[in-house]
């Protein structure tokens, strides 16, 4: 796929891509795909994953109480507990606003520890990582944003984003869905969104403007980006998922960059 190639042009040391259909087929690549990247917040994206499993596992219940007074499993992956940015902080009631938390998604990782006395990491890789075939993708540290990954590594993620093997399909649906809807909030490094529409785990493109994804992206395509300068998105219209991984920090320049190439992409899959 001849659109890859204008990562190329992306003022970064290193970056590669790759574009990804619904059946698990590679339609394109290009860069290092066995290169090391940090994910920052596409970490969630796995995070979540795993936090689903473990819901179909029963180890714990979406709507069972976790953080704040009144919040649930559902509110701290749909960004809704109230919970601050990066500490522990309440400011909201559950489910009166869209407050982006990496806090949350620790106090998540926590919860789950407990409820399947294995340390969350580990979970994450025997549900997640193991199965799929992700040996190059491990955990740093915090599960809101310090998990590094090859594009060769998300290739078979983003198969499974879409033709769920792990997952009932029933279950991904919901998460790929509006949790909470019309609720408010900022996407961070675009502003305020009105709403700011979030799944369980996953970002939500809907109508938002502007937006990291391209014009052409349907409503219901759905991902994550990372401040580390990387993304995954799944676009269901399309029946394609692209990847696109850097070492240089989100900022201008990756507003300028990611919508062309999403528009690119998704031309050269028509």
């Amino acid at each position: 796929m001849q659109s890859l190639r204008m990562i190329e042009n992306w003022p970064v040391p290193t970056a590669a891509a790759a574009v990804v259909r619904a059946d698990g087929t590679v339609a394109g690549s290009h860069g290092p795909l066995e290169h090391r990247f940090p994910l920052a917040s596409v970490t969630k994206l796995i995070a979540a994953y795993a936090a689903l499993l473990a819901v179909e596992e029963g180890a714990v219940e979406l709507d069972e109480p976790a953080g704040p007074e009144g919040s649930t499993v559902r509110h701290l992956l749909a960004h809704t507990s109230g919970l601050a940015f990066d500490e522990q902080r309440t400011m909201a009631a559950p489910g009166t606003r869209r407050l982006y938390s990496n806090f949350g998604f620790e106090v998540l990782g926590d919860h789950l520890a407990k409820a399947t006395d294995i340390p969350f990491p580990e979970y994450v890789r025997e549900a997640v990582l193991e199965p799929l075939g992700m040996g190059a993708t491990e955990s740093a540290g915090s599960p809101a944003k310090d998990y590094v990954s090859t594009v060769a590594d998300l290739i078979r993620f983003a198969a499974e984003l879409q033709a769920p093997r792990l997952l009932a399909p029933q279950t991904l649906a919901e998460a790929t869905s509006v949790a909470f809807p019309g609720l408010n909030g900022v996407l961070p490094g675009f502003g305020h969104q009105k709403p700011n529409d979030w799944g369980l785990g996953f970002e939500i493109r809907d109508g938002k403007s502007p937006h990291w994804t391209g014009a052409a992206s349907s409503p219901r395509t759905f991902g994550h980006f990372g401040q580390s300068g990387t993304f995954l998105w799944v676009d269901p219209e399309a029946g394609a998922a692209c990847i696109a991984l850097s070492d240089r920090a989100f900022g201008p320049w990756a507003i300028e960059a990611w919508p062309p190439l999403t528009d690119a992409v998704l031309a050269g899959l028509r």
